[in-house]
């Protein structure tokens, strides 16, 4: 089992910067701008930037003009057919200080809009609202800080749709191919939104351009940014750092919402989150851990080691009649919890909940004639961590 999803049935013969590159258009396409240009976003940070950008842009054109102007001025009426002496000069105080002093002045009309700029981008205080956000490969964890809710963002595109690259009948590919997501990060629209940026395992990168917001993921580093969307929305986003072989995977979904429709889904995901803590001190049956673990696996384990549990040997080992699923239960918990270093299999141990790693854990061994009639209850998960 690894941290994966139904992405891993995409042929190795499209490689991740490809499909980054196929989706950077997509992105350029859906905000209705040239992709050879900036996006110009939606927040006033954004529009800061945008307009920085083509204000430089232009005063570097116009000193283009007038350089390769007065350049080709030069070299046609000056030029040697039509008798023309090159003049005799040395140390001349006037082009001395022209050429400091003009250069300085063209510096200064772009340090000024800069400097404000930055200043607004990095200004991250007095936030409504943290989000801690925690790059995995690859996958996207949320956390409202001391609002009790944390989920993981995973990509939901189909493999149907990445399997008609080499297979036409294959179902279509939709109009958010490879930028939709099973757990979007919704926030308030008109509201300062803070985000505390880090990875656990490679360097990330969180982007999305029309928020105007990128921040790199660096594990042992927390980063800072912030965003205060003016109007609800959808807005996509990747990605952008080289994460892995499935970093064109990664994709990023922000769904603004009005204040009090946030405050709902807020308080409803807090009650999730609560009845899930309530199940913790639980004492489930067979049945229930099977019908649970089955669940759990198809969305967390499915792509890698297949539904029938025989894998893609070598790089994705089967679990059924496996060493591991048929060997000591303290084994099998501990690669799930802790993965398996240099090799595909990450650490589920902070990406699920007790509950369902006891879960996917009976079902696994029990399932596809493991038969081995083993359960285990999420306290033993628990005190597993615990002794850890």
């Amino acid at each position: 089992m690894r941290a994966a999803t139904r992405r891993r049935l995409l042929p190795l013969a499209l490689p991740g910067a490809t499909l980054s590159a196929f989706s950077g258009s997509l992105l350029a396409a859906e905000a209705g701008h040239s992709s050879v240009n900036m996006t110009r976003g939606v927040t006033e940070v954004s529009h800061a930037i945008y307009d920085l950008h083509m204000y430089t842009l232009w005063v570097c054109v116009a000193i283009g003009v007038v350089v390769f102007g007065v350049m080709f001025y030069s070299i046609f009426a000056h030029r040697k057919s039509k008798g023309a002496v090159a003049a005799n000069f040395h140390e001349s105080t006037t082009l001395e200080i022209a050429w400091t002093v003009v250069p300085f002045l063209i510096l200064a009309t772009f340090a000024a809009p800069a400097t404000r700029t930055l200043l607004s981008i990095y200004n991250a205080d007095e936030a409504d609202l943290d989000v801690m956000i925690t790059g995995y490969q690859w996958k996207w964890k949320y956390e409202y800080l001391d609002k009790g809710v944390s989920f993981f963002s995973a990509l939901s595109t189909s493999p149907n749709e990445f399997n008609n690259i080499r297979n036409p009948d294959q179902a279509p590919k939709g109009e958010h191919y490879l930028l939709e997501v099973d757990e979007p990060l919704v926030i308030p629209a008109g509201k300062k939104v803070r985000f505390l940026v880090t990875a656990a395992d490679v360097i990330h990168s969180w982007w999305v351009p029309q928020l105007a917001v990128k921040k790199d993921a660096i594990p042992g580093f927390v980063n800072e940014t912030w965003t205060r969307v003016p109007e609800p929305g959808i807005y996509r986003g990747q990605c952008a750092e080289l994460c892995g072989k499935d970093h064109g995977f990664m994709p990023i979904v922000v769904n603004v919402v009005p204040e009090a429709e946030f405050d709902g889904w807020l308080a409803k995901r807090k009650e999730e989150a609560d009845a899930e803590k309530a199940l913790m001190a639980q004492t489930f049956t067979m049945d229930e851990l099977m019908a649970r673990g089955e669940s759990v696996y198809a969305k967390a384990c499915a792509s890698c080691h297949q539904p029938n549990g025989e894998g893609v040997p070598p790089a994705f080992p089967a679990l059924k009649g496996s060493a591991i699923a048929m060997g000591p239960v303290e084994g099998h918990l501990d690669i799930v919890v802790n993965g398996k270093q240099a090799t595909s299999m990450a650490a589920f141990g902070a990406q699920l909940n007790e509950v369902d790693l006891a879960a996917v854990i009976t079902y696994e061994r029990n399932a596809w004639g493991n038969n081995m009639g083993d359960m285990l209850q999420p306290i033993d998960v628990a005190k597993f961590k615990k002794a850890k």
